[in-house]
Parts: C-alpha cells; structure tokens; sequence
C-alpha cells in the first residue's frame, strides 16, 4: 500500500494513526499541500477532489479518510476501531463525524485561505472563526465523551475506537490556533493518554518525512 500525504494534514494524519494501530505497513507518498502539489495533473489523476490522503491498495485508490480507515477495519479487523454493538458502533461513528465531519473542515487549509484570499478577511479575524469552530464542536464532544468515556483514556469505552483516531489530529489543530481547551478536560485527559501511546507517536506530524520545522 501506498499512502499520499502531508505531515500536517488532519485527514492523513487520522490514516497514519489507524495504519499505526493496525500494524499496516504503507509507504508514504508527500504530497505538499503548501506548493500545491495535490493540484499537479499526475495527482488529480489519482484523486481527482486534489485532497490527501489517498490510500493505493493496488487494485484502486481509495479517498477520504474515513472510507479509508473503514477499508482498513474490513481488511484488518483487529485491533477493532469500531465495537461489535450496533448502537455503540453508530455512537463512535457520530463522535468521529462529529470532529471529521463538523470541526474539521472549517478549519481546513483551503477554507482558511479562501477567508484570506476571496474574502479578504485579516488573519486575526480568520483565526477566530477557526477557534469558534472549533470550540462550538469540542463542547457537545465533551459531554458525549463525559458520557460514554468508560475509563478516562479512550472517548467510547475503554478501547480505542475510529473516533480517538480522530480527536488527536483535531486536539493539534487546536493547539496550532491557540484554542483555550480548559473548558474541554475530559478530551484534554483522553487525548494525553492516547498520545502518549506509541501508535500515536509515531503518527504524530513532526515525526514524518517531510515535516517543516
């Protein structure tokens, strides 16, 4: 497998954590979101939205993290992301929505430069929208994983799910804008205790090839 990416990315990101959980290898193909590179001919040709990551199995290229990590799930199914209960399965998959779905997007590189370029809105103003966003999602997270957080280390249950896969890349993002997380202890709790997980580390941004400092 081949895995189009860029370190800062929070979708690819999300696929190298699964990757990591897994045991999948892949080897990983940097697509520089900053150049451009994902709007070069010879990318579009493989994912024509011109986003990462894209996953090459072989037989197809796979877009969309969380069809991808879903694909995983079925190649692979353990160490499961999804728990075996239809209704627990349907919760994690709305916590997951939830942050790759509501928050994510709104703070992603491409809406971010569309306020600055099209709207040309000044960058503290941009920064607030990211922080609102992000704060508005991260509220209803919090109760939910007040709810169903089991041992204060994963977001559903005591097991990692799809949906700790996504609060990590999420938990950076809103460290990179600045976000005041007090009001979030609980995700804060959950996301040290899987970061300090090695899976997790070694999908963490700064440990990936083409890193910029």
């Amino acid at each position: 497998m081949q895995l189009y990416t860029y370190w800062r990315s929070s979708a690819a990101y999300r696929v190298r954590i699964a990757l990591q959980l897994k045991r999948l290898p892949a080897s990983q193909l940097p697509v520089s979101l900053r150049a451009g590179e994902q709007r070069a001919a010879t990318y579009l040709a493989r994912n024509p939205q011109g986003l990462v990551p894209a996953l090459d199995v072989g037989a197809a290229v796979l877009t969309q993290s969380l069809a991808i990590i879903e694909y995983l799930e079925e190649v692979q199914p353990q160490p499961a992301l999804l728990p075996r209960d239809p209704v627990a399965r349907a919760q994690v998959r709305a916590m997951a929505q939830l942050l790759a779905c509501d928050i994510h997007p709104l703070n992603n590189l491409r809406v971010l430069r569309y306020l600055k370029s099209q709207l040309a809105q000044p960058q503290e103003a941009i920064d607030a929208w990211a922080r609102h966003w992000i704060g508005a999602g991260f509220a209803a997270l919090e109760a939910q994983a007040v709810r169903h957080t089991a041992d204060g280390h994963c977001l559903y249950g005591n097991a990692v799910t799809l949906a700790d896969v996504c609060l990590v890349p999420q938990l950076y993002n809103a460290r990179r804008f600045d976000c005041e997380l007090g009001a979030f202890p609980t995700l804060v709790r959950i996301g040290a205790a899987l970061e300090a997980r090695p899976e997790f580390q070694a999908a963490a941004p700064e440990r990936q090839s083409d890193a910029v400092a």
